[in-house]
């Protein structure tokens, strides 16, 4: 099981995924930053919106493979 809630990551990213919230939630701090300095122009409001529905339909497996520190190498 995950450390990070697959469904706390999806909403991060769909309401404020503009901002990197679910990327610094995820701890991927260097992309939550990139997302902070280019929120202006909308793009990652539209990525984190995308990102935060892949989210919601994979798999807890799949979520916890991809994001959680303990699987990760």
């Amino acid at each position: 099981m995950s450390t990070k809630s697959k469904l706390t990551a999806a909403l991060l990213g769909i309401l404020l995924g503009g901002f990197g919230a679910h990327k610094f939630y995820l701890g991927r701090r260097r992309k939550g930053i990139v997302y902070l300095l280019f929120c202006w122009t909308y793009i990652p409001s539209i990525l984190g919106f995308i990102e935060g529905v892949v989210y919601l339909f994979s798999s807890p497996e799949d979520f916890s493979m991809k994001y959680d520190k303990k699987y990760r190498a």
